[in-house]
């Protein structure tokens, strides 16, 4: 089984979507999380503000955060080894560190799907109108999944 361990900065909160101005990419991240969890990934996350214990206790996140004093967060490991650090990663990315590349990818609920570089249709899909051709732009109003 696959984890994923977020190591966040400070926050207000847990995730960071609390107050009036709302970091879009936190909203972002929070969501494409609960999909990882959805999909069968074990997912932990970290605020330095709240578990700062969890910080001192990882090798690689303590030395991250001797380096550059925390400006390197956010940080992300799988499995125990570090895939990126002091930006946010989009769903497309966080899917092909967990193994959830090919064949996992989904549209967001009332989106219309479209090619990807995970989920790039067959020619038997792009022939019969998956990713781009779906349902939706046909107007039926029914939204497509590419996979």
């Amino acid at each position: 089984m696959t984890t994923l361990t977020v190591y966040d900065p400070a926050m207000c909160c847990s995730t960071g979507i609390c107050g009036t101005e709302v970091d879009q990419r936190l909203v972002q991240l929070a969501a494409d999380l609960d999909w990882l969890k959805a999909q069968g990934v074990t997912v932990s996350r970290f605020g330095l503000s709240r578990e700062p214990a969890e910080f001192a206790a990882n090798e690689t996140i303590r030395q991250i955060m001797q380096e550059s004093e925390g400006d390197d967060l956010p940080a992300f490991l799988v499995n125990g080894t570090l895939v990126a650090k002091a930006r946010y990663p989009d769903r497309m990315e966080l899917a092909g560190w967990t193994g959830l590349a090919s064949g996992s990818c989904e549209a967001d609920a009332g989106q219309v799907a479209t090619p990807s570089a995970c989920c790039a249709p067959s020619q038997a899909e792009a022939a019969s109108g998956c990713c781009g051709g779906s349902k939706a732009a046909s107007g039926t109003g029914q939204t497509g999944s590419c996979c």
